[in-house]
């Protein structure tokens, strides 16, 4: 969430900034409007309660001296009924002012490019050369088909479609790659966590799914309370902290979790239906940090990094872009992408978004610490996939496929394959 203080005192520039993550500027000056009604009000209503105190002594002290109130009585019934409609018009205009403020987007960074337009991101940087082969490459949902590892037929039989069973081998290689991930996370300084799957409205509040994003989730209701499977674990590593003054000294800390993530992918008819690319359920390795405020963007440079040593280590080629300010994430000041190559796509492919939140997540949650003055200040969130496991593994079925159908193991993954170098035919699967 922006700072009220921030956008009353630069709206101009406020206005520049959010014009580029589509934000018409008039929603600017309906805020400021919206604000300065609720600051008079929020006078007036001040105002109108001291009265209220000055004439409720006054009449105090004429009863102790068996004097006659009517008059102050009266004006008193007056004065509250007054501050009870003015009470009722501050809740409304409130909520119209919190409505708009919690809908808008994060400032971008001044180094990010401003456009609206996806295909305006600026590549950073490439690793390795593109796969080649010398026979056609197949789509890795037709790899894992056919060796029997990724089953999307019964998958849709039993949940639906954007549904997948992993089988045999299939199920070993997403194994091996979380454990392979969560190991070198640590190696970088990150906590292991093992998150509920399950989170409130206050946690969702908190990294900005809600209220803007509701659509894209899927919620539990019970009589008691309504849950929300987690769209990543960024919701439940991110609101770890919701509400909490860190100490100075604990600063920074990382965390990393394992977890399956849940999209309705509202928006997405017709994109990417075959294949691991775009599920309503995938498992994902997931970085957050909460840093300095004067360290985050050193952070997200090294978050970055430690998401490109997966894909280096795996070998596995790949591309960095920094995204368009109109297409990062709501929360997100600057994001960087993680694309790895996919030759039967014959394109790049995102994998990861490694993303500095500033203190806009931060504010919602109030996450904070007390710096060295004894004063409470906002964190900085970050966060970023460390990866997104489906994705790597149908990279990995494309890169390292034979022209024979088996797909070779990266050697780096061996040892957590328990040795196995190849994936062949699975002799045990059925065909639908």
């Amino acid at each position: 969430m922006l700072d009220i203080k921030v956008i009353r005192e630069k709206p101009d520039w406020i206005k520049d900034k959010l014009k580029w993550r589509g934000i018409d500027p008039q929603e600017i000056d309906d805020l400021l409007a919206i604000d300065q009604q609720r600051r008079e009000m929020l006078v007036e209503s001040e105002t109108l309660k001291a009265q209220r105190n000055e004439v409720s002594d006054q009449i105090a002290q004429k009863k102790r001296n068996h004097e006659q109130s009517d008059a102050e009585i009266a004006e008193m019934r007056t004065v509250g009924a007054k501050i009870k409609e003015l009470d009722q018009n501050l809740e409304d205009i409130n909520n119209r002012f919190q409505y708009i403020l919690v809908r808008l987007p994060n400032i971008p960074a001044d180094d990010v490019p401003m456009s609206l337009d996806e295909n305006d991101a600026e590549e950073v940087r490439v690793w390795n050369d593109k796969t080649k082969f010398d026979f056609k490459p197949q789509a890795h949902y037709e790899i894992g088909e056919n060796l029997g590892i990724l089953d999307f037929q019964r998958a849709a039989k039993v949940s639906g479609s954007r549904f997948v069973y992993y089988s045999g081998m299939g199920a070993r290689l997403e194994r091996a790659l979380i454990n392979f991930m969560l190991d070198e996370h640590q190696k970088e300084g990150y906590r292991e966590m093992l998150v509920p799957y399950l989170v409130n409205d206050e946690s969702m509040f908190g990294t900005g799914q809600f209220p803007k994003f509701t659509e894209d989730t899927y919620t539990v209701t019970n009589e008691d309370q309504d849950l929300t499977l987690i769209p990543t674990a960024e919701v439940p590593l991110t609101n770890y902290y919701r509400g909490e003054i860190l100490p100075i000294d604990k600063l920074p800390i990382y965390v990393t979790a394992f977890s399956p993530s849940f999209r309705s992918e509202a928006g997405s008819a017709g994109r990417d239906t075959r294949g691991l690319i775009r599920m309503h359920q995938f498992h994902k390795v997931e970085m957050v940090k909460y840093v300095l405020p004067e360290t985050s963007w050193d952070e997200l440079e090294k978050m970055t990094q430690n998401a490109e040593s997966i894909l280096q280590k795996l070998n596995l080629p790949y591309r960095v872009i920094k995204l368009a300010s109109g297409d990062a994430s709501f929360t997100s000041a600057k994001t960087y992408d993680l694309e790895v190559w996919m030759p039967a796509q014959d394109t790049y492919r995102e994998v990861s978004s490694c993303s500095n939140c500033t203190d806009f997540q931060a504010r919602r949650a109030q996450i904070r610490y007390r710096d060295e003055d004894g004063k409470v200040k906002l964190v900085h969130t970050l966060n970023g996939s460390g990866l997104a496991v489906g994705r790597i593994v149908a990279a990995i079925l494309e890169n390292y496929q034979n022209s024979d159908g088996t797909v070779d193991i990266p050697e780096i993954l061996v040892p957590y394959m328990n040795g196995i170098k190849k994936i062949e035919v699975d002799p045990k699967f059925i065909k639908p």
